[in-house]
């Protein structure tokens, strides 16, 4: 008997069709892009977005610049509302002032930045010691102005778009289904995950919460505006909360690393350090976090590393983002975490 193309023709179009749809199924997860809904202001009620765009409980549903108030009870932090010397809707003048820049600090009226780089453990380490009037001028953005799966651009690119003094990468939101996503006020993700998050309450206020322990509604009630989903938490009231072996997934023990920490009211700490290359070792998360103690943190969380992790400052990136120990630029995110003032 002689081989016979025919015979096996049903089972090649089969497997031709499965391999095309695996490729398919690849890219639609870990490549194409999908826009949720692009990002929304918060409201002055309780705000809620999912994955189908609807949203719920938006108030008057108009957005902060018709000069409605934030959910803070604060109006909006950009330059043009303060130039007036009017009072913000918290009660206190934030009037405008021209800044005062230097390559490594700037200082207005309301937000203070000073840049020091540290050795570390054979690692450079770039700390932003930021001072701020109100919580927000602490606000976030998404890649592309868009909330979505896949949606990316550099750290540095985002920062540009939104005008930020200062910027670090965020938790990469945009790579997982799960971990709540809660920015600037507005829900767009409610699903939990067994992370650590990190929330910034309206008054400034940083803590490290368990999502098993409580819901993504229960802390908008409560007055989150932020909510960020990667972890773990390395200080709580001062102590180290993470051990020597603590390590993020599949991760190496000694990476480039990104971390916010809170020295006292409106007083926190932006950290990145460089790694995976032959100048600079990288640190464990303990290290991170030994380090963060003693520049005086209270409260401290890791957010994503690796060659995610970028600051940028006035436009320039400050460390060496290095995606492998041969590459050094930008990998592209889902999110950053700024200071500066918010545009509408």
């Amino acid at each position: 008997m002689g081989f016979r193309l025919s015979n096996y023709k049903h089972g090649i179009v089969a497997a031709i069709l499965l391999t095309l749809f695996t490729g398919y199924a690849l890219l639609d997860v870990f490549v194409i892009p999908h826009a949720y809904r692009d990002a929304v202001a918060a409201a002055p009620t309780i705000s809620v977005v999912d994955n189908s765009g609807k949203q719920s409980g938006d108030g008057d549903g108009q957005a902060d610049a018709d000069g409605q108030t934030d959910i803070d009870g604060q109006t909006d932090g950009d330059r043009q509302a303060d130039t007036d010397g009017q009072t913000d809707g918290d009660g206190s003048d934030t009037t405008y002032t021209e800044p005062v820049i230097t390559d490594t600090s700037y200082r207005d009226a309301n937000i203070e930045v000073t840049l020091t780089e540290y050795r570390v453990n054979d690692t450079d380490v770039y700390v932003a010691d930021v001072k701020v009037a109100s919580p927000k001028y602490l606000f976030t953005a998404f890649a592309k102005d868009t909330y979505g799966r896949n949606v990316k651009e550099a750290t540095s690119e985002t920062a540009s778009r939104v005008d930020a003094i200062l910027a670090v990468n965020g938790d990469f939101y945009g790579s997982r289904t799960k971990g709540y996503v809660l920015r600037n006020g507005t829900l767009y993700r409610q699903a939990s995950s067994d992370n650590e998050d990190l929330v910034l309450y309206a008054d400034g206020r940083l803590e490290v919460v368990n999502e098993q322990d409580v819901s993504a509604k229960q802390l908008l009630s409560d007055g989150a505006v932020q909510v960020w989903s990667f972890g773990p938490g390395l200080l709580e009231n001062g102590e180290i909360t993470v051990s020597a072996r603590t390590e993020v997934g599949r991760a190496m023990a000694s990476n480039p690393r990104t971390a916010i920490a809170q020295v006292g009211e409106n007083h926190y700490l932006f950290v990145v350090s460089d790694g995976r290359t032959g100048d600079n070792d990288g640190l464990t998360l303990y290290e991170l976090a030994q380090f963060l103690q003693s520049l005086g943190a209270e409260t401290a969380y890791n957010l994503d590393g690796g060659g995610s992790s970028t600051m940028v400052f006035l436009g320039n990136v400050i460390n060496n983002p290095t995606t492998s120990g041969r590459n050094t630029s930008e990998r592209s995110v889902s999110d950053i975490v700024c200071i500066g003032y918010q545009k509408n």
